[in-house]
């Protein structure tokens, strides 16, 4: 019997620290909030996180490529969203922070859908 315990007992620990490592924080700054506003070119609804690929015209009319994305598919589905929310060409505003290393990747807090509709992510 005392065989199989520490076996048992291991596997349990370990298989409860599996999700707590899957588990993690957006490497962003919130010092600052931003807001891209862009063309759709791709919407990647999976986990961990949807990311929806962007274009964003500068200024000075140049092209930069973002990623927006939320937390997990499922939360993203209790406040609203679905894999047909947003598809390439729509031209949505995505307002949340951004990464600390100057990445052009964007923690959505939410977003403004073309048809002027404000749609949280984290349902704040």
């Amino acid at each position: 019997m005392k065989a199989l315990l520490v076996p048992a007992v291991t596997l349990a620990l370990v298989s409860g620290a599996v999700p707590l490592s899957a588990h993690h924080a957006w490497p962003v700054s919130y010092a600052q909030i931003v807001t891209v506003k862009g063309t759709v070119t791709q919407f990647n609804w999976g986990n961990p996180h949807p990311m929806i690929s962007l274009d964003v015209r500068t200024d000075d009319g140049k092209i930069e490529k973002w990623s927006v994305g939320g937390p997990a598919t499922n939360r993203m589905e209790s406040n609203g969203w679905s894999k047909t929310t947003v598809k390439p060409g729509d031209v949505i505003t995505g307002v949340g922070y951004q990464f600390l290393d100057g990445q052009k990747t964007v923690r959505l807090e939410y977003v403004v859908l073309p048809d002027g509709k404000k749609l949280p992510v984290y349902g704040r």
